[in-house]
């Protein structure tokens, strides 16, 4: 797993390029990977959030990464939260640390994958803006 300690930044946002003394960042597409192997449906009982959560996991760029082993720690973590959150009392502390510990070592936020060196590459989000190099271009010519 990662380092503790704040979220280092993506690698495009970082203003410094020193060398690292930690392992190479490993970069990945975002988005669901193409050869995942078949894999069992959330169980039906299954709180929503948490079929929504297992389901979510199939469309995650990270999931190119998982083993067999890592989905089933996958389900078991879908499981510990639906029983949770079907539970009529109030999640205790540990419960959700453990649960939370489970989710951190299978990389579903951005943060947890920063730490240990993955980024997901985005997708731009629309039209790419035109570089201000012409501009500078022109305005060496006319002298200003």
């Amino acid at each position: 797993m990662g380092a503790h300690g704040p979220i280092p930044k993506r690698s495009e946002e970082r203003r410094r390029r020193n060398k690292e003394d930690g392992p190479e960042l490993t970069q990945a597409p975002a988005g669901p990977p193409g050869d995942l192997p078949e894999l069992p449906d959330p169980d039906p009982l299954w709180h929503s959030i948490a079929t929504d959560w297992y389901l979510s996991l199939r469309e995650s760029g990270q999931a190119a990464f998982y083993e067999p082993s890592d989905w089933a720690m996958a389900r078991y973590a879908a499981e510990l939260m639906s029983r949770g959150l079907s539970s009529d009392r109030p999640p205790n502390g540990q419960y959700v640390a453990a649960l939370n510990s489970v989710m951190t070592s299978l990389l579903t936020t951005e943060g947890d994958r920063r730490r240990a060196r993955m980024e997901l590459e985005r997708k731009p989000a629309g039209p790419q803006l035109a570089s201000v190099s012409p501009l500078d271009s022109y305005r060496d010519i006319a002298g200003g």
